[in-house]
């Protein structure tokens, strides 16, 4: 399994059509990417405006299709202009739970 860890900083004054947007994007990306095993948006307690995605992939290629995914480029157009400064993401490989668990919760 492949794992995406993302931290965004939202503009001031934009954080609530961001996550809606944000939103939108994570319910798209679980109903209709049978690749994308989970998907969760995450607020810090001390900056409401750092917001922490952890997302599970069955493999590059379902990354790939995430990023053509309609609701990821709509998600994407809507909120260019909202970030306060470029998302910092890293590429993971899951450990716990293992492969065989995650083929068993999809």
């Amino acid at each position: 399994m492949e794992a995406l860890m993302v931290t965004i900083r939202i503009k001031p004054g934009h954080k609530e059509a961001f996550m809606e947007s944000m939103l939108d994007d994570a319910r798209g990306s679980i109903s209709n990417e049978p690749g994308c095993l989970r998907f969760d948006v995450i607020q810090d307690h001390e900056d409401p405006n750092r917001i922490f995605l952890y997302e599970v992939y069955r493999d590059d290629a379902a990354i790939e299709a995430h990023r053509a995914a309609p609701h990821f480029l709509k998600w994407r157009e809507t909120v260019k202009d909202w970030f306060d400064c470029e998302p910092v993401r890293a590429r993971c490989s899951t450990i716990f739970p293992t492969d065989a668990d995650w083929a068993r919760t999809k």
